[in-house]
């Protein structure tokens, strides 16, 4: 059977808000709910946390993740990308002789993501020849339609040409939901992730927020709130193991 793992970035230098990945976010700490939400999709043999930070290490094993190993500073700045951290982990458990099918990056910051999504994600990637899932939102408003401000402080569209075009007649696009990413081992692709190798797993707006500063925080607690009221959770699970 194929194996999954599942890793979570988490460093402790978060400049906007503060200790971000370990801020109470109605009463648990943020990382607490990626955390859950992986071990309750079960899918995956580790969940992982490559963190620098000793507070953060100390919450996530709590809350049911492991973490192996202190992640270099090197590795641990503020223009590292998501890419070296995780081939760092990966490479560091090549070492103790553990390999996977299928790794599932799942950022700390995502504490409105569901289960389910997460075994959408495994599923359509592991029937396809991509080599990426990921997931992403519809864009609210026609990005065709949209506008920069200039130095002056007037407008100049970035399509002037849709200026008279219907919102209806125009494509609908999409944006990167900023929750998760699955990558097939086994596959190479020299794409993006937004290109053809990859496959988006769609969730409804209302579950999608970045949370880079205190306005967005207070917009992630709201709607989590109301989604807690709806009755949402994650009561899917299906495991790869």
């Amino acid at each position: 059977m194929a194996k999954c793992v599942a890793i979570i970035p988490a460093r402790g230098g978060s400049k906007r808000i503060p200790r971000k990945n370990i801020k109470a976010f109605n009463g648990k700490p943020l990382i607490a709910y990626s955390i859950e939400t992986a071990l309750d999709s079960g899918l995956f043999e580790k969940i992982i946390v490559s963190t620098d930070d000793k507070e953060i290490s100390a919450v996530a094993k709590e809350y049911g993740a492991e973490v192996p190993f202190e992640r270099p500073k090197s590795l641990s700045g503020d223009f590292t990308g998501t890419a070296e951290v995780v081939e760092h982990a990966l490479a560091w458990m090549e070492t103790k002789g553990e390999y996977y099918d299928y790794v599932c990056i799942i950022y700390a910051t995502a504490p409105l993501l569901q289960s389910e999504y997460l075994i959408e994600g495994y599923h359509v990637l592991t029937n396809s020849s991509a080599v990426y899932a990921f997931s992403a939102a519809s864009m609210p408003f026609p990005i065709q339609r949209t506008f920069s401000v200039t130095k002056e402080g007037r407008c100049a569209m970035f399509f002037p040409e849709h200026y008279k075009t219907r919102s209806q007649d125009l494509e609908k696009s999409y944006q990167d939901a900023g929750q998760f990413y699955w990558i097939k081992r086994s596959a190479k692709s020299q794409e993006i992730m937004f290109g053809k190798d990859s496959i988006p797993v769609i969730l409804p707006r209302y579950m999608v927020q970045d949370i880079d500063t205190d306005e967005d925080w207070e917009n992630a607690e709201l709607m989590y709130q109301l989604l807690q009221k709806r009755g949402t959770g994650n009561e899917n699970s299906f495991s790869c193991r």
